[in-house]
């Protein structure tokens, strides 16, 4: 069985997309084929000694490629007989794998997110891209999208070794009925009244501020409709000045943010769910994929997708859902207003939704994927 060391500076106790879909791979490996070298962080003691593998957690809250961490990542490679590497994220860590390759690595995987699309695009930074993708045997992506973006940065060959590694969906969490009704019941928010329910990080790249924009449209087609913003960021208080702004602190409740284990609850609570994202910054800070709308639609709920990078590919436009331009909220609110007049078209896109990401997202495809990249 080939040992593995999951070297990543994402894993909790940090919360985030890239954080749970590293945690979500080690769990599914065999608990003797894994080993994971983290960053320290508040609560990672506690939180490692529930987990059925080792967690080594270097003394430094950041990991970064220097020739410190390098030899102590090497001393950890040889100390728990590791024979393969996964880079959690592989800018900039991956720049480590010539280094832990002569130390004995003989596979290396490192997974890409969004952030390389960055690395990709920046002239400053693509040499460094270049070097890793050469370093390591295989750069795994997680939509066509950051495929189409990182690939003509590095070489011929590490761009055909490129292999897709997309985050899952645990169906049996996230489901209709995971809890939605008591978070109604908490919210004293009515069984029978229409939320468009948003859940995700306040910050400008997630569109909330559309979303706001939005209301006062669809509370003229749906007056009792109901904004439910869930979340925390840097962004709130701007987004808490556009609610009054636009006259609808009625129609928009902050929430607040929320543990991971609550999750699907919240998810269950819409009617429609929506995260109209957009791509800022020149076209260097893209959405990636987006799991939030795969487990939106795991609980049979219709979702409006901005229209960014990989976003739309989590999506069957106009069977699960719809991608909407971000900077438009006319067009968000009349998307929105149409599925909450219209019932039982939700409710159809919502049982294909669901059936779409238990055949194509699940968790056992992508382990299967990572278990074939690492030999295991």
């Amino acid at each position: 069985m080939i040992r593995t060391l999951v070297v990543t500076n994402d894993f909790p106790t940090r919360q985030g997309g890239i954080e749970s879909f590293v945690y979500a791979l080690a769990e599914r490996l065999p608990a003797d084929a894994v080993v994971v070298y983290t960053a320290a962080m508040p609560g990672g003691r506690d939180f490692d000694a529930r987990l059925r593998y080792p967690v080594i957690r270097d003394r430094s809250t950041n990991l970064l490629p220097t020739p410190a961490v390098g030899r102590r990542v090497e001393e950890v490679l040889r100390a728990e007989g590791c024979e393969a590497v996964l880079f959690g994220a592989a800018a900039p860590l991956g720049l480590l794998a010539d280094r832990l390759r002569r130390a004995g690595a003989g596979r290396i995987v490192g997974l890409t997110h969004g952030h390389e699309t960055w690395w990709a695009k920046v002239r400053a930074a693509r040499p460094a891209m270049r070097r890793i993708g050469d370093g390591c045997d295989v750069l795994t992506y997680v939509s066509e999208f950051c495929r189409r973006r990182i690939a003509p940065a590095l070489t011929e060959s590490a761009s055909a070794r490129m292999v897709r590694l997309a985050p899952g969906v645990d169906t049996n969490v996230f489901r209709p009925g995971a809890g939605g009704l008591g978070i109604r019941q908490r919210f004293d928010i009515e069984p029978d009244r229409p939320v468009l329910v948003s859940v995700s990080r306040f910050v400008r790249r997630k569109g909330q501020d559309a979303l706001i924009k939005s209301m006062p449209r669809i509370v003229a087609t749906v007056p009792n409709a109901l904004l439910l913003l869930v979340g925390d960021g840097p962004d709130r208080s701007r987004l808490e000045r556009l609610v009054s702004d636009q006259g609808v602190r009625r129609s928009v409740l902050f929430a607040g943010a929320v543990p991971w284990s609550e999750a699907p609850s919240w998810f269950d609570v819409g009617d429609v769910f929506a995260v109209p994202c957009r791509t800022r910054k020149g076209g260097l800070e893209p959405e990636a994929l987006g799991i939030v709308f795969l487990e939106a639609q795991a609980c049979a709920h219709p979702v409006l997708v901005g229209d960014s990078g990989g976003a739309p590919e989590t999506v069957l436009h106009g069977e699960t859902g719809y991608v909407v331009d971000p900077f438009d909220p006319a067009a968000i609110a009349a998307r929105a207003a149409e599925l909450f007049t219209d019932r039982d078209h939700a409710r159809l896109m919502g049982e294909k939704g669901r059936a779409w990401v238990e055949r194509e997202w699940s968790w056992g495809k992508s382990a299967d994927v990572l278990r074939e990249l690492l030999h295991v």
